[in-house]
């Protein structure tokens, strides 16, 4: 997986949008609504302070692209990568950003670090023989109430197996289903489960947002967030 992102640090996004051409859409499209999604998560869970005041952590952020759709808007926005050249990368596009490489393992965190950490569109990266290791090590850096947002294709819609099958680093992927996701945020101690499907339509108007959210319980989303409770 690290030679596999080492290799694609340079034309990531480009080999994005390959990936995703046929649907009339930028990648753009699909990092606000992802960041909405985020931030709509934040916004549900009371026990959660103001996100101004949050530490943020992005687990397998890559080249970093997701981070300009929350710029400044949490206290702090750390994000780690098993491919060390995507994360010089990411390190000159956000240098605001603070940003470490880890071996896959153990994360490279104290216990009880962050408020609020995403996983996107890694977990299917991830061999599923480490898949309850990997999530033990999101509530471990975890305060006690933080959440976990676990952003993953879904494979019941036949637009995204199309879009990760034209993708080159996604040959390998292993498409987890919400069910499973929560399966595992449950096996590693995650309370509060939720999951919401998202990316319904080609729009983000605010008739669109509204019918989205309408529609977050059925199951034909291109994407959807599973959310736990550290």
């Amino acid at each position: 997986m690290t030679r596999t992102f080492d290799t694609y640090k340079d034309n990531y996004r480009e080999v994005v949008q390959s990936s995703i051409d046929f649907s009339g859409l930028e990648h753009d499209f699909f990092m606000r609504a992802k960041a909405r999604i985020l931030f709509e998560a934040i916004e549900t869970r009371p026990g959660l302070a103001a996100v101004d005041a949050l530490a943020y952590l992005d687990v397998g952020c890559g080249v970093g692209s997701f981070h300009p759709y929350v710029a400044g808007r949490f206290a702090q926005v750390s994000g780690c990568d098993v491919s060390g050249e995507s994360i010089e990368k990411a390190k000159a596009a956000n240098p605001e950003v603070a940003y470490q490489a880890y071996d896959g393992g153990r994360l490279p965190y104290g216990d009880r670090q962050f408020d609020v950490l995403t996983a996107i569109c890694v977990v299917h990266h991830v061999p599923p023989s480490d898949w309850p290791d990997f999530f033990s090590e999101l509530r471990r850096v975890l305060k006690p109430g933080g959440i976990a947002c676990i952003i993953e294709h879904n494979p019941f819609n036949p637009l995204t197996r199309l879009a990760v099958a034209r993708c080159p680093f996604d040959e390998d992927a292993v498409l987890l289903s919400p069910r499973r996701t929560r399966g595992l945020l449950a096996g590693a101690g995650f309370s509060a489960l939720s999951t919401r499907q998202f990316l319904f339509l080609p729009w983000e108007n605010r008739v669109a947002v509204a019918v989205e959210r309408a529609l977050a319980r059925v199951p034909l989303g291109a994407q959807y967030v599973a959310i736990g409770e550290a």
